[in-house]
């Protein structure tokens, strides 16, 4: 896990979620082209959220091992 990886993850973020709206804006809320992408973004969110929570906690481990 790198910060790089951390920083390609929020820009994947970014980018999917103005697909999703302007997908949304084009097809409609409830359109399965919407929802897939939804379902993407969601994956991604998910990765985005362990992999900081990975880190956090390595760096507070690290910080009582002294």
């Amino acid at each position: 896990m790198t910060s790089t990886e951390i920083e390609e993850l929020k820009e994947g973020i970014k980018q999917l979620r103005k697909e999703m709206i302007q997908t949304a804006a084009v097809t409609g809320l409830n359109s399965h082209k919407t929802l897939a992408i939804s379902q993407k973004l969601d994956q991604l969110i998910t990765r985005y959220q362990r992999l900081l929570f990975k880190k956090k906690s390595r760096l507070m481990n690290e910080s009582k091992v002294v």
